[in-house]
């Protein structure tokens, strides 16, 4: 137990460190927030629903950590953000863009060996699932002033490679207009209301996205600029002394 504390409080430090000057630290907690409450949820349901298939009460008192699926949850953010930052894993370099996908792969591939290790695999697969979701549609989005990351390379089947992508995008935009449709609607009507020319929903995401990107570029910018107006500060100070 010590140990898996351990784990989840460096990984909070080094994945928000990441996060926090992009976000802030107020959208950061309730992204936190929202991801421990609604990965429990779903986990606690699915527990109830395994045992009223299998009738087996282990799954009723199987220990879980949910702190692990806002782990996996903080990868999505940074899968958003800074797809293309490579972080070096022993011998491998990996872009973030990949990362919740490996983390995914790989508890599910060690969950067939180390049966120890299963009560956490629904735990990680939901935090990285209601991340998704949460960002996707329902972030609110300082630099644009609108909710979510409509752009293609968050889309659900930018998970997957691209060989699957034929197979999955039907499928998740059946689910979108079932769950999201009708705001995503509402939403594209007060950004393209002049707009009706083929492809310009794509062009519109893609110049949100960017002109988000600049934004979270030039805050970084100004909280790396404050970071070292600080420091000097602070040297100037002890010269003084």
């Amino acid at each position: 137990m010590c140990f898996q504390v351990i784990i989840s409080i460096i990984g909070l430090l080094l994945f928000g460190k990441l996060l926090e000057p992009l976000w802030g630290t107020k959208e950061l907690s309730k992204f936190v927030f929202i991801v421990n409450f609604s990965t429990s949820m779903c986990v606690f349901v699915t527990a109830i629903a395994v045992y009223y298939v299998t009738q087996q009460e282990s799954y009723l008192y199987t220990p879980l950590s949910g702190f692990y699926g806002v782990l996996s949850g903080l990868l999505v953010g940074i899968k958003q953000l800074m797809p293309e930052m490579e972080l070096n894993l022993f011998v491998l370099k990996i872009k973030g863009k990949w990362i919740p996908s490996l983390i995914a792969l790989i508890s599910v591939v060690v969950s067939f060996f180390m049966k120890d290790l299963v009560s956490y695999l629904p735990v990680i697969l939901f935090g990285i699932y209601m991340s998704w979701i949460y960002l996707r549609y329902f972030q609110k989005r300082l630099e644009t002033g609108l909710k979510g990351d409509p752009s293609e390379e968050f889309s659900f089947s930018s998970f997957f490679p691209a060989i699957l992508r034929p197979v999955l995008d039907p499928i998740a935009s059946i689910f979108h207009r079932l769950l999201c449709g009708r705001s995503d609607r509402a939403d594209r009507g007060q950004t393209l209301e002049t707009s009706s020319l083929p492809g310009s929903d794509s062009t519109e995401a893609n110049r949100r996205r960017e002109r988000g990107q600049r934004a979270l570029e030039q805050r970084l910018a100004e909280k790396l600029a404050a970071v070292k107006s600080t420091e000097s500060t602070s040297l100037d100070a002890s010269d003084k002394v």
